[in-house]
């Protein structure tokens, strides 16, 4: 009998000894870091964030398993410029890529190339636009410039090749195929996991046409905006009603070819239809003829017009978000499938907002909210309790320094973001930012936006349009969260006007970006 206790004895420490080694070698594994982006995916059309449009279950599962960023925002509202700053967790200034006129200069300091050094594989899928070759990868495999919706063609570690079929499915199943056959499954993974979609000209996969046909979204208060007090909004050229193509936008390519715009974007609409292969030809004219015939019929004008291209508009953006939803869904249940999913930092975000209709508008750019804010939800298993909404003014410079010090990477002294661990932990930041900084330089170019640099707090917003114009204005978020009166220069507003042109001055010093000082010489 004693002989039996000795021995159970003795086995219980074994399996405790085991125990502890295996719950040790678990708290020590490092974090994987799934890094999803889609392009141009507004925040009203995540329903973690807004319901008024669609309902997107999958996104917002990794924040009803994670986190919610309700004030997450860019720090240049354009594709190529904002992958740079997530990239190197910098402002554009300091990465060197302020427009998609530039080249990234591969070369410099990145999130991925650190995390390399300590052992990770990486990867990117999707869309990288950013005119150089990926660096810091791995893997690469990367839709040629923007990318096309069907039969797009890819740059494999080098090598050009068309991939039929559409181009969210597609990546996915890149992104899937790297991580069950192509990585080192005993090293910790970092992959960029970047569709395309939702990005202009909005071309929804076959199964997804017509899906919101039942639906008439209403206008936007602001729709009829008359840009009172706003020079620079008022010269914009990204008007849904003058400035969206029938053809290139709308897919309006007639085979009559009696549609015919001033864009000249005209030719390239028909281009995109022609790329289309005879089986998605046919679904694709069964849906769409009916709806050209109906156009021609109808010969709209003026205020009719311009609320049948909102309709349409939404109705092929919204059909291409279902397409982004689905395929985030397979991701997921393929990491909870193969036991990665508790192991992974999961991050779902878009390079910037948009716009769906707000001021009459589609596209980006402005510092104003619906561009300037953007989507950022997080599933942290090893820390975040689940639905957790976080209050506190992030940036896409943020990113960076996130997943290096999520993987235990000392955050060089270079990088001006700040990591988001100690927010996804519950950690109280008394020292957190007050204000953002924000800076637009791509004009003259499409779209005609102005260039503008400018600060935002929680409640303030202040912005100077300049180089071909020199126009201040400040909003009251607050009071007005449309931001439709421009408050710069009224009475009674002198002080925060001071305030903040103070804090801006004051960004302007910390991020080494000394414009301010420039324009007064």
């Amino acid at each position: 009998m004693k002989k039996n206790q000795i021995l159970l004895m003795g086995m219980a420490a074994m399996a405790a000894t085991s125990y502890a080694s295996d719950k040790k070698e678990t708290k020590q594994k490092p974090m994987n870091i799934l890094f999803i982006m889609s392009d141009d995916h507004s925040f009203q059309t995540i329903s973690a964030y807004d319901q008024r449009y669609i309902e997107t279950p999958n996104i917002d599962r990794i924040s009803n398993e994670g986190a919610l960023f309700t004030n997450s925002f860019v720090a240049n509202s354009i594709s190529g410029p904002s992958r740079a700053c997530m990239l190197t967790g910098k402002h554009s200034h300091k990465n060197g890529f302020i427009d998609n006129a530039h080249k990234f200069d591969g070369s410099q300091q990145t999130f991925p190339k650190l995390l390399q050094k300590v052992g990770y594989q990486t990867a990117i899928v999707g869309k990288w636009h950013l005119t150089s070759e990926p660096t810091g990868f791995n893997y690469w495999n990367i839709l040629i410039g923007q990318g096309d919706y069907y039969n797009p063609y890819f740059i494999d570690n080098g090598v050009k090749k068309q991939i039929h079929g559409y181009a969210t499915n597609i990546v996915t199943d890149l992104a899937i195929d790297w991580l069950g056959e192509k990585r080192d499954k005993d090293k910790p993974f970092c992959l960029l996991l970047h569709h395309k979609a939702p990005h202009r000209t909005w071309m929804p996969d076959t199964c997804d046409l017509g899906a919101f046909d039942n639906v008439k979204f209403p206008l936007p208060e602001n729709f009829y905006d008359k840009y009172e007090g706003r020079v620079a909004a008022s010269q914009q050229e990204m008007s849904i009603f003058k400035d969206m193509d029938l053809v290139y936008d709308l897919k309006m390519a007639d085979k009559e070819n009696e549609i015919h715009t001033k864009t000249g974007l005209e030719g390239w609409g028909r281009e995109m239809y022609n790329r289309l292969d005879s089986a998605q030809k046919a679904k694709w004219d069964a849906y769409y003829d009916p709806i050209i015939k109906d156009f021609k019929e109808k010969k709209l004008s003026g205020r009719e017009l311009a609320e049948w291209k909102y309709q349409r508009y939404m109705h092929d953006y919204l059909s291409v978000i279902r397409s982004v939803d689905r395929n985030i869904g397979r991701v997921l249940d393929y990491l909870k499938k193969e036991g990665l999913l508790e192991n992974t930092l999961v991050v779902y975000t878009s390079d910037q907002g948009f716009y769906m209709g707000e001021h009459g508008w589609f596209d980006k750019r402005f510092m104003y909210e619906e561009s300037f804010r953007t989507p950022l939800l997080m599933r942290y298993p090893k820390a975040i309790k689940k639905d957790v909404k976080i209050p506190q003014m992030v940036q896409n410079i943020d990113y960076a320094p996130t997943f290096l010090d999520l993987a235990g990477v000392k955050v060089p002294s270079d990088i001006q973001g700040v990591s988001l661990l100690p927010l996804l932990k519950g950690e109280k930041k008394k020292d957190w930012r007050k204000s953002l900084y924000y800076h637009f330089y791509e004009y003259p170019a499409e779209h005609a936006v102005k260039r503008h640099y400018g600060v935002r707090t929680e409640r303030y917003k202040l912005i100077h349009f300049y180089n071909d114009i020199d126009k201040w204005e400040l909003y009251d978020l607050k009071k007005d969260p449309s931001e439709m009166n421009n408050l710069y220069g009224k009475k009674g507003y002198e002080k925060i006007t001071a305030e903040l042109r103070k804090e801006l001055v004051k960004l302007q010093k910390q991020y080494d970006d000394p414009i301010e000082s420039q324009l007064k010489k």
